[in-house]
């Protein structure tokens, strides 16, 4: 481990690793990327030859750093996070299989989940995520919250009760997915507001994050309201179908850039959420060439 090179051949080795921890923590691709590098600069300043562990050490490290800029966030720690933004989008081909992004989707983080993320306490969040989503024991994870390996469970709890309570169970397979989201695509091209009340769910959810205050529409009817916004982006936009992390999504361009992007939510052939991303100032850091070519 004392060797360079091996160690960044090693570090390399864990870097899809590490990005999935800090996009689950964080959930923003441009902060998991700062946090996995801020881990590399703290191990170029470590004396390698105590670390038994180099991938546990890399990840309990890359928890810390996304502890600290979770509660940068807040002016209080332990408090939830605002959720006045949509985690960032991972976007790839429903066509053309991506390793690097697959393996950062494994378990399939869907954004109603991240969303959920957001409302955690920093502590909760990585207890829940290290845990649950990467099996990491709680006498690893007690350290870096600064408590008991006790209490890192009872945080653990705390929050998978929060997101069992709050996120849908198993949705539907990709064919199903992308059958519902093609039915909503028709619907709402064609102005058929029945077609489209039958496929939501009476409590769907539709968060919309323009780059201000994100707006939250709750129910079926309020959102089946929108049906007009729908078959203006619909008929106004090219539309691409995608994966939005790993369901089914559309990706819309207006003359030839990035207008919107929006994710589903389906369970039973319903939809149960809608999110859309249209700030342009998160959009134009998007380079989505090779998926949409």
């Amino acid at each position: 481990m004392r060797d360079a090179q091996l160690l960044a051949d090693k570090f390399e080795e864990d870097r899809t690793h590490l990005r999935a921890v800090a996009y689950r923590m964080l959930g923003s691709t441009t902060d998991a990327e700062d946090a996995v590098q801020e881990a590399w600069l703290r191990l170029a300043r470590t004396d390698t030859a105590a670390i038994d562990n180099l991938g546990g050490w890399l990840t309990t490290v890359v928890g810390r750093v996304c502890l600290d800029m979770l509660r940068s966030r807040k002016t209080r720690n332990e408090e939830p996070l605002d959720t006045d933004r949509l985690p960032d989008p991972v976007i790839t081909s429903d066509t053309t299989p991506d390793p690097e992004h697959e393996a950062l989707l494994a378990d399939s983080v869907g954004t109603a989940l991240l969303v959920v993320l957001e409302s955690l306490s920093p502590a909760e969040r990585l207890a829940f995520v290290l845990h649950d989503m990467f099996a990491l024991p709680y006498e690893q994870i007690a350290p870096i919250v600064d408590r008991t390996p006790q209490t890192a469970k009872k945080l653990a709890s705390q929050a998978r009760r929060r997101v069992q309570g709050a996120t849908p169970g198993p949705g539907a397979d990709l064919p199903r997915g992308r059958r519902v989201v093609d039915a909503f695509l028709t619907a709402a091209r064609g102005g058929d507001f029945d077609e489209l009340l039958r496929l939501l769910d009476p409590d769907v959810v539709l968060r919309a994050d323009a780059g201000e205050a994100m707006r939250v529409i709750r129910g079926v009817a309020a959102v089946g309201a929108q049906a007009e916004t729908f078959q203006r982006m619909a008929t106004l936009c090219m539309v691409h179908p995608v994966l939005v992390n790993g369901h089914a999504g559309l990706v819309n361009t207006l003359n030839g850039n990035l207008f919107s992007i929006i994710g589903f939510t389906i369970t039973d052939d319903r939809i149960i959420g809608i999110d859309i991303l249209s700030d342009r100032e998160r959009l134009s850091t998007m380079d989505l060439s090779v998926i949409l070519r």
